[in-house]
C-alpha cells in the first residue's frame, strides 16, 4: 500500500518569548495581570529565545543532508515566525518548502488573556469554579478556544500532511498547546493520558518532539514517535532550557 504519511515529522516549540518572561514576572509577584501591551500574535522571541532557536537550528543543519527538514510549517505568531526563521538560516532554504499556517497557532484565551491565575480568580471567579470543574480539555472561556477546538483545527492539519506531504520530513513550529495536541492526535491518546503528560510539565522552549514513518504500524503503516520533549541541542551547546506558559496562566486540570 502506497505511504500516505510524511517520513517524519518534528514538533517543536517557539523559544522563550517576551510573554513568557512577562508572564513569570506577574506569577511571582501574584500580580493580576501580565505587562505586556503586544497582542498575543505579536509577541517576539527574548534574546534568550533567539539563542534557543539558534542552538536548536544549528543541531538540524548537522544532520546528514538526506535527513534534514524538506518542508517548515510554522504558526504566524511573531515568536513561532522567528523561530522558524532563525532556524532555517542554517539550513539549505532553496531545498525547502516553507508555509504559514494560521491553524497552528497556540489556543486562543479570548477574555482570559493576559490574567495570571490570581488575576482569573479575581476578575472571573465564576469562570475559574467553571474551569475547575470541567477541565481544560473542554473548557472554553468566552471569545477564546478550549482543547478540543485547537484539535479540531489539527485535524485538518494532518489532512493537509497526508494530501500535500507524504514521503517528506516536516517541520512544525509552533506553541505549547499546538504541541500536546497533535501528540494526542498522533499518538491516539485519552483526555485523561494527554493531561497527565501537561501536568507533568510544560514542553519546554524550543524542545523537539518527533514521529517517524513506521510501515508496520496498523493498516498501511503510521507515525511512530521517537523523540519527547528533546533537549539536547540546548544542553549541548549550554544554553539554558526554560519552560514557561504562553498566555495567560492558568491552573492545571
Amino acid at each position: 500500500m502506497e505511504q500516505k504519511w510524511p517520513q517524519e515529522v518534528w514538533l517543536v516549540r517557539h523559544g522563550q518569548s517576551a510573554g513568557n518572561v512577562a508572564r513569570d514576572l506577574a506569577e511571582a509577584a501574584a500580580g493580576h495581570r501580565i505587562d505586556i501591551a503586544d497582542r498575543d500574535v505579536d509577541v517576539p522571541l527574548s534574546e534568550l529565545g533567539e539563542r534557543q532557536a539558534q542552538a536548536l537550528g544549528s543541531w538540524f543543519a548537522a544532520l546528514p543532508p538526506e535527513l534534514q527538514p524538506t518542508v517548515v510549517l510554522h504558526s504566524p505568531y511573531v515568536r513561532a515566525f522567528e523561530t522558524a526563521n532563525i532556524m532555517m538560516q542554517r539550513l539549505d532554504r532553496s531545498r525547502l518548502v516553507v508555509e504559514s499556517d494560521e491553524r497552528l497557532r497556540e489556543k486562543e484565551f479570548g477574555i482570559l488573556d493576559r490574567l495570571t491565575t490570581h488575576g482569573i480568580a479575581h476578575y472571573h471567579p465564576e469562570l475559574y469554579e467553571q474551569r475547575q470543574h470541567v477541565g481544560k480539555f473542554y473548557f472554553r472561556p468566552p471569545g477564546g478556544e478550549s482543547w478540543c477546538d485547537v484539535i479540531l483545527r489539527l485535524r485538518n492539519v494532518i489532512d493537509t500532511l497526508t494530501r500535500e506531504y507524504c514521503g517528506e520530513r516536516v517541520l512544525i513550529v509552533a506553541h505549547q498547546v499546538t504541541v500536546n495536541c497533535f501528540r494526542y492526535l498522533f499518538e491516539r491518546l485519552s483526555e485523561k493520558t494527554i493531561l497527565e503528560f501537561d501536568r507533568a510539565g510544560d514542553v519546554p522552549n524550543c524542545s523537539v518532539t518527533s514521529y517517524e514513518f513506521d510501515p508496520s504500524l496498523g493498516k498501511g503503516g503510521h507515525l511512530a514517535l521517537r523523540l519527547v520533549n528533546f533537549v539536547a541541542p540546548l544542553e549541548a551547546t549550554g544554553t539554558p532550557v526554560t519552560a514557561s506558559k504562553d498566555l495567560p496562566a492558568a491552573p492545571k486540570a
